[in-house]
């Protein structure tokens, strides 16, 4: 049976600048880790680089595009605005929308770029170049993430994916998007999860959350109707894809298709955090089919 699922370790990622943008970029290096080279149709995740002093210059898709800061502080330039971003800072950019980044600073910048639907191999292109350059340094300022202009973007704050943490109030004053039921932290099974990129923002074909587990969490077999994508950014967690049992770590890539069966168990001693997507958008009902309810009802109909 062909596999619906891919895995790519750390050690096998390979960033290297992409040959036919030399004219609208410079130290911007790129690894596609999930795209249609592993059947995805859906999601196009790519993990990017880009050094101090390099740009990518202004450009749009014709897909939906967003994205997760893991290091740094990349400049990203979009609705007339620059916003210099750092870690656990991301966002969306819609379709058709201009932007363009980069890197003023002393360090490299790292971050995840996901596409919906995945980029052609062939045909017409997913992405268009309008010819400015990349803005300079003047009137970059660090992301304000209460301004209601930057509505797309989002910072996922320290203690926003602790239970506890979220027993007290915020201030009236707090640096951060105001509270209310579309932010909030869900929790069940010993699995936490808050949504990064949503319809809150204005994704309207794929969706990006984090989602942390206590020692002993877990998610039993289950499958979707839609492709889903993690990349774990710490701890250690056993995973199974279409039957296949493996361990993943920090660095690694986990991506199910349609109808793969996969789940996941943290069994180690400390928390494990991985940043997940779903595209396209789940529909309202029946997103998750769980082996075990349907398990029972066949050992119900059993003559």
């Amino acid at each position: 049976m062909t596999p619906y699922h891919h895995v790519e370790r750390a050690g096998e990622t390979e960033l290297a600048a992409p040959a036919d943008l030399a004219d609208y970029s410079s130290r911007w290096r790129t690894a596609v880790l999930v795209g249609r080279h592993v059947e995805s149709v859906h999601t196009g995740f790519t993990l990017c680089s880009l050094a101090p002093g390099g740009h990518v210059d202004t450009h749009l898709h014709s897909t939906e595009q967003s994205f997760y800061v893991l290091a740094g502080n990349p400049n990203l330039t979009v609705d007339g605005r620059t916003h210099r971003l750092a870690g656990d800072e991301c966002g969306l950019v819609p379709v058709g929308v201009p932007h363009a980044w980069t890197n003023d600073g002393d360090g490299n910048a790292l971050w995840i770029a996901v596409n919906s639907p995945a980029a052609r191999l062939s045909g017409p292109p997913d992405t268009f170049w309008t010819g400015e350059e990349a803005p300079g340094g003047d009137g970059v300022a660090p992301l304000d993430i209460r301004d209601p202009r930057t509505r797309t973007l989002f910072r996922l704050g320290a203690g926003e994916m602790d239970v506890d943490n979220l027993k007290v109030g915020a201030a009236v004053d707090a640096p951060t998007v105001s509270a209310s039921m579309a932010t909030a932290l869900l929790a069940y099974s010993g699995i936490a999860v808050k949504m990064l990129v949503d319809q809150r923002l204005g994704a309207v074909l794929h969706q990006m959350f984090m989602v942390e587990y206590q020692p002993g969490g877990v998610a039993q077999p289950h499958d979707h109707p839609f492709e889903e994508t993690y990349y774990v950014l710490e701890g250690e967690v056993d995973a199974m894809g279409d039957g296949e049992e493996f361990t993943l770590h920090a660095g690694d890539v986990f991506w199910t298709g349609v109808g793969c069966v996969h789940a996941f168990c943290n069994r180690s001693r400390g928390r494990v955090r991985f940043l997940e997507t779903q595209a396209p958008l789940p529909p309202a009902n029946y997103s998750y089919r769980f082996n075990r309810d349907w398990d029972y009802l066949a050992e119900r109909l059993k003559p």
